[in-house]
């Protein structure tokens, strides 16, 4: 299975914001449920504000991923050196 590109520059985005120091766990408010919601975003710099841009990268789980998900598995080292 491959991953959408969208997510893999999302990735890379998010390994740049960690290099460079540039990382923040926020909490949000899910527009559906009204409930907090906790987010791994890059600081984007001062907007035309003077506030911090924050661009959300990641949702962090609310409960137990090993509950939710298949078990993850390592790709095939052909398929991971694609990229």
């Amino acid at each position: 299975m491959a991953i959408p590109e969208g997510y893999k520059a999302n990735f890379q985005t998010l390994l740049k914001a960690a290099k460079n120091e540039d990382l923040a766990l926020v909490e949000c408010t899910d527009k559906t449920t009204g409930k907090p919601a906790y987010v791994i975003a890059a600081v984007n710099g001062v907007g035309p504000d003077d506030k911090m841009e924050l661009v959300p990268l990641a949702q962090l789980f609310d409960g137990s991923p090993y509950e939710m998900l298949i078990p993850l598995t390592i790709p095939d080292k052909d398929e991971h050196n694609e990229n």
